[in-house]
């Protein structure tokens, strides 16, 4: 028996791979949206890649039910927790790995937004690379109650859901191999997400060798 030979069969069946796929899939996105360095995209994209291969015909609906319902759990637990630390010393680190994460620039064109365009800003964050977390900022200092910010995060993790599972379902229509449409799902959700990073290292590059000495 060939080595490509064995490693397919030992590959579980479609049964176990939904079993174990879901929740895992549900509980990385949640930790992903609370703790914003797991790459919850890629997560997302990938498990629409592999869905496509699946027989079950209703394998994406559950990928893009589960991921749209974690990241709004795991949305709402964040923005629940910096209000906490807007009013209580022990919610207050949480508060404080928001602000360190969002740039002053970035936070700053997020309160804009917010005080011209309300609830939209919320809706649109999820789809521009790392907006969610200066959005969520604006809506803290902004003391937005939670009820208004539920209203605006629920489309938004629906259609965030929706446009990485997009691109997991293009990456996996392209190979035979479930394996192989997961790489390039991987790889291109990793490239819109540092998009930006790359964007404003090049600006400042530019920047920098276009000043005088």
């Amino acid at each position: 028996m060939t080595p490509l030979a064995a490693l397919a069969q030992s590959v579980p069946p479609e049964s176990t791979q939904q079993a174990v796929g879901y929740p895992s899939l549900f509980l990385l996105v949640v930790l992903g949206s609370l703790v914003p360095v797991v790459p919850t995209g890629a997560l997302v994209s990938s498990a629409a890649a592999v869905a496509f291969h699946h027989s079950s015909p209703f394998a994406l609906l559950l990928v893009f039910a589960v991921a749209a319902l974690a990241a709004f759990l795991g949305d709402v637990g964040l923005y629940w927790l910096g209000r906490r630390g807007t009013t209580s010393p022990g919610g207050s680190r949480w508060l404080a790995r928001l602000r360190a994460r969002a740039a002053p620039e970035r936070l700053a064109r997020a309160q804009d937004g917010l005080r011209e365009h309300g609830v939209l800003v919320l809706v649109l964050s999820r789809l521009v690379p790392a907006g969610r977390i200066p959005v969520m900022l604006a809506c803290l200092l902004s003391a937005m109650p939670l009820r208004r910010f539920v209203r605006g995060d629920l489309p938004a993790c629906l259609a965030w859901a929706a446009a990485y599972q997009l691109i997991g379902l293009l990456s996996g229509s392209l190979f035979g191999e479930p394996w192989q449409g997961v790489l390039l799902a991987i790889a291109l959700t990793l490239l819109i997400s540092g998009a930006p990073a790359l964007r404003r290292r090049l600006r400042r590059n530019g920047t920098d060798g276009g000043s005088p000495r």
